[in-house]
């Protein structure tokens, strides 16, 4: 997997003239972000849980109406190709992606129909993402007239077309606002106008790399399998199978570690000169990683998500970059994975995408 040519994110405001406070409001109050470049693709048809579950990660053969989870395609080698949020509304299943990555996600998809009774749509033109992310979402989704699903991965419908489903991440109160594209900005404002302050994506991003969330394209290469980022649970069932790289899956949760973790390096370097995703992480002069998501956080300053190999020590002292981006980095302590010695359950789909 190459890097991409471009900011992910070029399509959208990065910031509304101050991202510290904008990821500060999202820590105290709420902030709405337009997300409106992700992209969108509908499947409907009464076989469409049953044949998604034959080809997603997650275990979606019955994820309930008004739920969503997370789910992946993976290479035949286990190696992630696609990420996405999942969203049961209205009969139809959305799945909500990277803008860049719906022509491919769409043609595989196409070319797994075969005989199964469903529709598939590119509706990226036709619906706009937006986020609300604070501890006032709530509130400020009530105050719009939009509905508050109760718990995090449920959703509700709109009324012609969109829905809204509670997220656990960036923030753990946070909404995904699925609406006409048409009807995006005044929905914009109407959020802003109920107390959500307008944010870019720059401090979206920050709230996520603090979450731990990995993204497609930055925190992962040619090589990430599930374990290696913390996608098992969230987007993949370990106990399901009937699907493109569960054999790797398996050995890996049955017979061993990943070969490398994810995790949040702290930078002990100036805002300007930052590394820069791809670049190399350095231990004692060898690479032993590489940098994924790097971001100013407003309260831990600049921090990078990395994949480093499992056997780095939570102590080592590392550099992240090269040349003049070069910048000492420790390991935070609180974003090694837990090694708890038994196999991971698929918490996502067990609590919202299965059975219960």
């Amino acid at each position: 997997m190459t890097l991409p040519d471009h900011d992910l994110d070029d399509a959208v405001p990065a910031h509304r003239g101050d991202p510290l406070a904008e990821q500060r409001a999202m820590a105290r109050s709420a902030a709405v972000v337009d997300r409106s470049h992700r992209g969108v693709i509908l499947v409907s048809g009464p076989e469409r849980l049953s044949w998604l579950h034959l080809l997603l990660t997650q275990h979606v053969a019955e994820l309930p109406p008004d739920t969503g989870t997370e789910a992946l395609v993976l290479d035949i080698n286990g190696r992630v190709l696609h990420h996405m949020v999942v969203a049961h509304v209205a009969d139809t299943v959305a799945l909500v992606t990277e803008a860049g990555d719906v022509p491919a996600l769409l043609d595989y998809l196409q070319k797994m129909v075969f005989w199964a009774k469903i529709e598939l749509r590119d509706a990226s033109a036709e619906l706009a993402v937006l986020d609300v992310v604070g501890p006032n979402t709530a509130a400020v989704l009530a105050a719009v007239g939009l509905p508050v699903p109760p718990r995090p991965l449920d959703a509700a419908a709109l009324p012609g077309a969109g829905f809204v489903l509670r997220m656990p991440w960036p923030r753990p109160d946070a909404a995904e606002v699925v609406v006409p594209r048409a009807e995006a900005q005044d929905w914009l404002t109407r959020l802003a106008d109920a107390g959500a302050r307008p944010a870019g994506t720059v401090a979206f991003e920050a709230m996520r790399v603090e979450s731990g969330q990995p993204r497609l394209h930055l925190d992962t290469d040619d090589r990430t399998i599930p374990h290696e980022v913390g996608w098992i649970g969230s987007a993949v069932h370990l106990t399901k199978g009937c699907y493109r790289g569960q054999e790797t899956v398996a050995r890996v949760a049955n017979l061993g570690r990943p070969p490398r973790m994810r995790v949040l390096l702290l930078l002990d370097s100036g805002d300007e000169q930052l590394p820069v995703t791809g670049d190399p992480v350095l231990r004692e002069g060898r690479p032993i990683g590489r940098v994924g998501s790097v971001v100013v956080h407003h309260e831990l300053g600049p921090v990078a998500s990395a994949l480093v190999k499992r056997n780095t020590p939570a102590d080592a002292e590392l550099v992240a970059g090269e040349g003049e981006r070069a910048a000492p980095a420790r390991i935070d302590p609180d974003s090694l994975p837990v090694d708890t010695g038994a196999v991971p359950p698929g918490r996502a789909a067990q609590i919202r995408g299965g059975l219960r």
